[in-house]
């Protein structure tokens, strides 16, 4: 079982930036897919970004594209979230998570075995 823990969100006006971050232990870090999902209130929760093992390919759902980037630092078992031209629609939970199986480049929801709290993202108009 893989222990997350995301950090990073807050209160930002449309327009401006946030960087979270998300630490994984319990399993080698280097070996597994890493992804971001977001849950609005009173929506379901939705897929986000995703990167590889490796940090070759990346993934991001049609509404973030060209604005959030996804990164990873193997070294520091660390996944990085930047965020850009944020806007209200971005108001919403913010989960990590860790693939359940290991060199596997899928990234549906079911795909994801361990999940972080989650951290809140305001972004006020």
């Amino acid at each position: 079982q893989v222990h997350v823990v995301e950090s990073g969100g807050g209160l930002v006006q449309a327009g401006g930036s946030l960087r979270l971050s998300c630490t994984a232990s319990g399993r080698t870090f280097r070996t597994y897919v890493l992804a971001w999902f977001r849950q609005a209130p009173g929506k379901e929760r939705e897929f986000v970004t995703a990167i590889s093992w490796s940090g070759s390919r990346t993934v991001y759902a049609d509404s973030v594209k060209g604005r959030f980037t996804i990164s990873r630092d193997n070294a520091k078992n660390t996944v990085y979230l930047q965020m850009n031209s944020l806007k209200p629609e971005d108001t919403a939970v913010y989960f990590c998570a860790a693939h359940r199986s290991d060199f596997t480049w899928t990234y549906s929801d079911s795909d994801f075995g361990s999940w972080g709290q989650g951290t809140q993202v305001t972004v006020s108009s």
